[in-house]
């Protein structure tokens, strides 16, 4: 079946000359206010997909569609709208595995990873976040796809199965360094962001470090919004202040006035976590921090 336009319809030449792109294009398009897809166009769509016309579309041109919906105000509209006529199953066929997971939640105990995904997307959306939050978002998760049906709603070594995905979804489209670079520091350190808290200092001042926030403050400030995103996602949650940006800037606070070359009184190098632990537990308030005052610094 040919897909038909309006002879003035912007897509009219590109229906004709790229049928495979048009369909990106207008599910791109569907994440603009008022651009929802309609059952006719979906089925359209549907049938234009069974016919292959995706098969011809090059990485490169689905990467421009898929930013622009990604960048779009409604992102989880271009998301649902290729699921829903079976263009995800071939563009992304990482982030289409998602679909039907669970994952451990709070209230209710369970949610689909994919659901999740494409809340966490309209969360960056209406935060404003940059392309590379936002691709983030889409792909880091891909290595909870198959997680072993006995573990599951846990997801065991899936960073392991994750990374290689990611990387190679990365080289497929062509996405910027940054995108990458963003997608593979939250696939390890989100999660580990969301269990964050005023417990050890050590790993608090390990967990700034690895995350860029005294070297790399666009990363961490990325990481943050992502972790936010991902929070906000969880039902009764939306617009939502993420407790955990609080916690962790009151930590960076205190290390503030830390020298990475400052000596100590002997003349010797400071220990600069040891120290960075020691200022954070004295924000924290607590005395379980470092190994000068009977606890331990492990990262």
């Amino acid at each position: 079946m040919t897909m038909r336009a309006e002879p003035d319809s912007p897509f009219a030449d590109l229906i004709q000359t790229d049928p495979g792109l048009a369909v990106l294009r207008m599910a791109a398009l569907s994440a603009e206010p008022g651009g929802a897809l309609d059952d006719e166009t979906l089925d359209l769509l549907f049938e234009q997909v069974e016919d292959g016309v995706l098969d011809g579309v090059s990485a490169t041109a689905a990467w421009r569609e898929l930013e622009r919906g990604l960048m779009a105000p409604v992102p989880s509209a271009m998301i649902r709208g290729l699921s829903d006529c079976g263009a995800l199953f071939v563009i992304l066929p990482e982030v289409a595995a998602l679909f039907g997971v669970p994952q451990i939640a709070d209230d209710p105990p369970q949610v689909d990873i994919g659901h999740h995904l494409v809340r966490a997307l309209d969360e960056a959306a209406n935060r404003q976040a940059p392309l590379a939050v936002r691709f983030a978002l889409l792909v880091m998760n891909v290595g909870k796809a198959d997680s072993p049906p006995e573990h599951l709603p846990v997801h065991y070594r899936h960073v392991d199965r994750g990374r290689p995905r990611i990387q190679a979804m990365a080289e497929r489209f062509g996405v910027p360094a940054a995108c990458l670079d963003l997608a593979l520091l939250a696939l390890v350190e989100c999660e580990r962001v969301h269990r964050v808290g005023e417990v050890r200092a050590g790993p608090v001042a390990a967990l700034l470090e690895r995350v860029g926030a005294f070297d790399r403050p666009e990363t961490f400030t990325r990481l943050m919004m992502l972790c936010a995103c991902d929070y906000c996602a969880y039902e009764g949650r939306s617009g939502d202040d993420y407790p955990k940006t609080r916690l962790l800037n009151r930590a960076l606070e205190a290390c503030a006035g830390i020298d990475a070359h400052a000596l100590t009184p002997d003349g010797g190098e400071i220990d600069v976590r040891e120290a960075r632990a020691e200022a954070i537990a004295a924000a924290f308030g607590s005395n379980r921090w470092s190994s000068r005052v009977g606890g331990a610094t492990g990262a």
